[in-house]
């Protein structure tokens, strides 16, 4: 996995005589934005203003008897439309909601439906007398202040709805005149589509070629992959040689491995080897709220593809338009089903001539639609496994470059041990060392660097939290059965290091070397491996009388090789060579929507019991060596107590019978010798340095 290279930027668009294009401004300018703002804030200032407060027909006989009325509107007979003369007065305060709350008349205005009366025009002169009253009493206790006006009153027998809704209708019609003729011709794409166009375009970036390229040199390991893609690299470079035979160069390749393998990383070394356009995409960018949008943006996409051949189309986690079409809980999504058929439709809609090549990656081809993998459109499907330790070796030297190291350094003993990294976590190892070297004030990378970046990568951050020596006994004891009997089953994995130190959940850790050059497990190892895992839990019953807690870990890990021993690899005798199939896909995924079973309920009963035995017979074992072996387990437990980490060769010395105490004198530094006298002409040769020791995911010296 090579070192990520920057992201590329847009290219500069160009017109066609090649002169760089305008920049696009944006949609709206600021005074725009101000503009619309202003009239929005009219528009809800004249409509919140024009609405009078409804009152009851007692609340406006008290503002006649206050005589606060200025004037009068008498709608038909029982209504009455107003204003108050003072909307701050004291008696407007009185005035409650039938919720309590005090009745606001933030305009002065106010409607009333009031009682209707036989003769209107007495009623009408008594609210003139009581307000001529009131004017008299005001004009004698405030000589000095001008006289107010009379209260007037006037009667409209037509309803008022009728202007005010064409006033109203009015209004709203200029402000959507504004938006439509002033606003929205700047909201126009500028190649001639609409808002809605621009929204159903596809999101796909466009890397132009010879711009911050990758190639294949940049791919670290995977040797396997570029080999497959050579042939790729080759059509769109001279279509016409295969063409001329009658060949026909595969449309699609589809990448699935696990996460972090590079996948991504490929596709664009195809586009930059063969110097093409290169145009990327998340299958999760098609899938939009509306339905039809993601069949638009792949027409689109598909579209400019051609008008740019040749070029790359990559999709990235093509599952997530691409599941299985009407399965799965719920059944299935209609914008995701439209999507994927419209993909189908333009993968089948390229002519011999259009040299356009389709690379999608997955992590998921199980969960992929039959239609997408048949041959015609994804014609060839390319496995990116994890790397091997050469593999390993390569893309630590890609991305060490840029950091400076100590000559001790030793990257193959560190691609040695890091079996099933990927490129990202090996990138990401990387960056860790750096940062410790920078923690600790370091100038250059060292090997302990390395070992404790690890250390952090595969184990965890050490926990701050000291535990007890009861404790710490315990966990010596347990990891110490697991040592023990992985040194005495000649089948079970070498024994990389064995630590008490408590690292993220884990309060010890045993950590093996399997050989990954071996494929293929036989049932003897995988019964080793058994035993090695109740080592642990054997130890403990042995030396405190009964089971831990700590042992949860190691039973989930027996359990489920020991299920997969009987109901898919076929050893048990009992049950014979018969694969058992059990409810492998999640019914989220797009399969079956519940968990099919193909055999009986004995069957199943049968296959318990075989498991139980299985682990039953592993356990027995794994207590015949620790009780057999009792003495090599006090001293493992006592090393681990001493100096809390050993290696695979402090085990083997222990084994062979080399006293605890005398288990690392030949790795202890040398005393320096004492300073001479002042008056001596000699001088005392300093210490030689000796390297950190090694880190606990290494193994070796």
């Amino acid at each position: 996995m090579p070192q990520n290279s920057p992201s590329p930027q847009e290219p500069p668009q160009r017109t066609p005589n090649g002169q760089p294009a305008p920049k696009k401004g944006s949609a709206l300018l600021p005074g725009g934005w101000i503009a619309l703002v202003v009239l929005a804030v009219l528009a809800v200032v004249y409509f919140t203003s024009s609405q009078a407060k409804e009152i009851n027909d007692t609340q406006f006989k008290a503002l006649i008897q206050a005589g606060q009325v200025k004037s009068a509107v008498l709608i038909g007979n029982d209504r009455v439309e107003g204003e108050v003369r003072n909307p701050d007065h004291p008696i407007l305060q009185t005035l409650k909601t039938p919720g309590g709350e005090p009745v606001r008349l933030t305009n002065g205005k106010f409607s009333v439906q009031i009682v209707p009366s036989d003769n209107m025009a007495a009623e009408v002169d008594k609210w003139r007398a009581r307000d001529e009253e009131v004017r008299r009493e005001f004009k004698r206790d405030h000589p000095a202040e001008a006289e107010q006006p009379p209260m007037v009153v006037s009667k409209r027998e037509d309803p008022s709805w009728v202007a005010t809704f064409i006033v109203n209708l009015l209004v709203v019609a200029v402000l959507i005149g504004i938006l439509v003729f002033f606003f929205l011709p700047r909201l126009r794409d500028p190649m001639g589509g609409g808002f809605m166009n621009s929204y159903t375009r596809s999101p796909a970036k466009r890397y132009e070629k010879g711009r911050g390229r990758v190639n294949f040199d940049d791919v670290a390991g995977m040797e396997n992959a570029k080999r497959e893609l050579a042939e790729i690299v080759d059509y769109l470079k001279e279509p016409a040689k295969f063409t001329r035979l009658g060949a026909r160069v595969p449309k699609g390749v589809l990448l699935f491995g696990p996460p972090g393998t590079g996948k991504t990383l490929l596709a664009k070394a195809v586009a930059g080897e063969a110097n093409v356009p290169f145009f990327a995409i998340s299958g999760s960018e098609f899938i939009q709220m509306f339905v039809g949008v993601g069949a638009s943006r792949v027409r689109d996409m598909f579209r400019t593809a051609k008008e740019n051949a040749p070029c790359v189309v990559f999709i990235d986690e093509i599952d997530a338009v691409g599941r299985m079409r009407g399965a799965g809980y719920g059944g299935g999504s209609d914008e995701r089903e439209q999507t994927l058929n419209q993909i189908l439709s333009e993968m089948d809609g390229f002519q011999p001539s259009e040299t356009v090549i389709v690379i999608a990656a997955t992590n998921r081809p199980d969960v992929l639609d039959s239609a997408l993998l048949r041959p015609g459109r994804f014609d060839r499907h390319i496995t990116v496994d994890r790397p091997t330790w050469r593999g390993r070796l390569e893309i630590l030297k890609v991305h060490t470059r840029n950091k400076p190291l100590d000559d001790r350094v030793d990257l193959e003993r560190i691609a040695r041990n890091m079996v099933g990294m990927s490129g990202a976590e090996l990138q990401n190892l990387c960056n860790e060392a750096a940062l410790h070297a920078t923690r600790a004030g370091r100038n250059k990378v060292e090997q302990v660097d390395f070992d404790r970046a690890a250390d952090r990568v595969r184990l965890g951050v050490l926990r701050e939290e000291s535990f007890s020596e009861q404790e710490k006994r315990r966990t010596a004891y347990h990891e110490a059965g697991h040592a023990l009997c992985a040194i005495l089953e000649p089948k079970a994995d070498k024994i990389d290091r064995v630590s008490i130190i408590p690292r993220g959940q884990a309060g010890g850790v045993t950590m093996f070397q399997p050989d990954e050059d071996k494929v293929d497990r036989s049932a003897s190892e995988l019964i080793a491996r058994l035993v090695m895992s109740m080592g642990g839990r054997a130890a403990d019953r042995l030396v405190f009388g009964e089971a831990m807690s700590g042992a949860i870990g190691d039973l989930k890990q027996a359990t489920r090789i020991a299920r997969i021993m009987v109901t898919q690899l076929g050893m048990s005798e009992r049950l014979g060579p018969v694969y058992y199939q059990q409810g492998e896909d999640h019914v989220f995924l797009g399969r079956e929507i519940v968990e099919q079973r193909t055999f009986s309920e004995g069957t199943a009963r049968q296959i318990d019991e075989e498991i139980q035995r299985i682990l039953t017979e592993a356990e027995q074992r794994a207590a015949e060596l620790v009780q057999t072996h009792r003495e090599q387990l006090d001293r493992i437990a006592e090393a681990l107590l001493l100096h809390e980490e050993i290696d695979r060769e402090e085990v083997e010395k222990i084994m062979a019978g080399v006293p605890v105490a005398e288990l690392r004198k030949d790795k202890e530094p040398a005393k320096p010798k004492p300073a001479p006298a002042p008056d001596a002409v000699t001088v005392a040769p300093p210490a030689p340095e000796v390297p950190p020791k090694p880190g606990l995911a290494f193994g070796g010296t």
